[in-house]
């Protein structure tokens, strides 16, 4: 199903458009915050709305911002907007078994579409991919669904904190409102105890490792949570058995 009329009338692309809606304001702030701290970093708006349009990806954007400002090496910019957005590849991993079926345009479209609450509401929606066609048809009109509406609710706040940038006051507040964005889309994803626990190893390693230059405390952060949760599955994972025993 790739006929854009049909998905804008089908029900279940309605119906995530209007359950991301519900949670856009917060959203919303955080995309006019990052626009505003894009020009604040010293960009160009030209520079800005690219970075805007072509990474859609607050997180990395905020946190390689301070790093471009400072003048740090390509190398450390790139590292920490990897290590960032390390959890899109965990994201696209478990979207593979209701997308595969698509033709790679489409797959990448939805790719570049796919952000952290459209992906949290989309799997409460679908815990598991459906085995037939209607099943599929549903699933790919409500994550479109959320996604664009996600996506077009980003982009308009971001271009206008770029556009406004000189003109929003600091005492607003916009940071404190990305960071309570951030925190909501966090405690969604902390679905189990082993993501609450590597949560917090993360946090804890954050502050810990703040002193470091440029930003690297988020790198260190990534770095030890997946360091710990490597070493739990390890732990959980039944013994191997030994030639001759029954599994």
């Amino acid at each position: 199903m790739h006929d854009w009329r049909a998905w804008w009338q089908h029900p279940e692309f309605k119906r995530g458009m209007r359950e991301m809606a519900a949670v856009s304001p917060g959203l919303a702030a955080w995309g006019l915050m990052t626009g505003v701290a894009m020009v604040n970093s010293g960009m160009s708006a030209f520079e800005a709305v690219a970075m805007s349009l072509l990474v859609f990806a607050g997180s990395s954007q905020l946190a390689s911002m301070p790093l471009i400002a400072a003048g740090a090496p390509a190398w450390v910019i790139l590292a920490t907007a990897f290590c960032v957005n390390l959890r899109f590849v965990v994201f696209s991993a478990h979207l593979r078994g209701y997308l595969m079926e698509l033709p790679l345009r489409w797959r990448l479209f939805n790719g570049y579409l796919t952000a952290d609450m459209s992906y949290v509401m989309f799997t409460q929606r679908f815990p598991q991919p459906a085995t037939d066609q209607e099943g599929r048809i549903n699933e790919l009109a409500y994550l479109n669904g959320g996604s664009l509406f996600n996506w077009a609710s980003w982009q308009t706040m971001s271009l206008l904190g770029i556009a406004l940038a000189h003109s929003i006051p600091t005492h607003w507040g916009l940071g404190f409102a990305g960071i309570l964005a951030l925190i909501g889309v966090g405690c969604s994803l902390a679905t189990s105890p082993l993501r609450r626990v590597s949560a917090g190893v993360a946090a804890m390693a954050a502050v810990a490792a703040f002193a470091l230059p440029y930003k690297l405390n988020i790198v260190t952060a990534i770095a030890a949570a997946v360091a710990l949760c490597l070493v739990l599955e390890q732990l959980k994972a039944p013994p191997a058995a030994l030639p001759g025993e029954q599994p």
